[in-house]
Parts: structure tokens; sequence; C-alpha cells
């Protein structure tokens, strides 16, 4: 289970960035080269090629290399993991809070 959580780090430091965010939105409407996505950003290259190696290491994005130009396409099967963990969570709390309406309702009916 370490690797999990290590995988689920990763994603979820890939996404509390808006950069990163707004990157992973616009790769959902199809893939783009490194200069479409960083274009309404009006960031240096360099620096937002930090951004998309943040979201290729935490496997969120994939790219490939057709003569001089990188183009990054999304990975959807990685938020898979993260649909996952966060459906459990809610499962967790959502089981919590039932019991303690079921709690506060018994002691509703127990007062006099």
């Amino acid at each position: 289970m370490p690797k999990q959580s290590e995988a689920l780090n990763l994603l979820f430091q890939a996404l509390a960035d808006p950069t990163r965010r707004a990157v992973v939105e616009r790769l959902g409407r199809g893939e783009a080269s490194m200069s479409e996505l960083a274009q309404p950003f009006g960031m240096a290259l360099p620096s937002f090629a930090q951004h998309l190696n943040v979201l290729e290491r935490s496997g969120l994005v994939k790219s490939h290399k057709h003569g001089r130009v990188r183009t990054y396409q999304l990975a959807p099967r990685r938020l898979k993991l993260m649909e996952n963990w966060m459906a459990a969570q809610h499962a967790l709390w959502r089981k919590r809070l039932d019991q303690l309406d079921d709690y506060l309702h018994t002691l509703k009916e127990q007062k006099p």
C-alpha cells in the first residue's frame, strides 16, 4: 500500500497548483504542444516545462516528441486512483455521519 500512498501524494501535489489543474483541463479536450499549453499563462517555456514535468512524474500526462515539438496528452487512468480514494473517504464519512444522525435521534427520543 505504500506505493499507492506515494502515487496519491504525487497526484494531489500535481493538482494542488492552479496552472497544472488548468493544463489537465485543457488536455481533457485533446493533446497539445508545450507552446500551445504555455500560451495562456505568459510564462517562459523553461518555467512552464517544470509544471509539465510534475504532471508527467505524477502520471497524469504523457508526452511524445515529433521532431522538435513535444506533444502532451492526458493519461486519465491515473485519475481513477484518486477517484477510488475519494470514493472510499466519502463512504467512510457518510457512514460516520449516518451513525451520528442515528445517535442524535436516539438522544432526542430519550428526552422527557
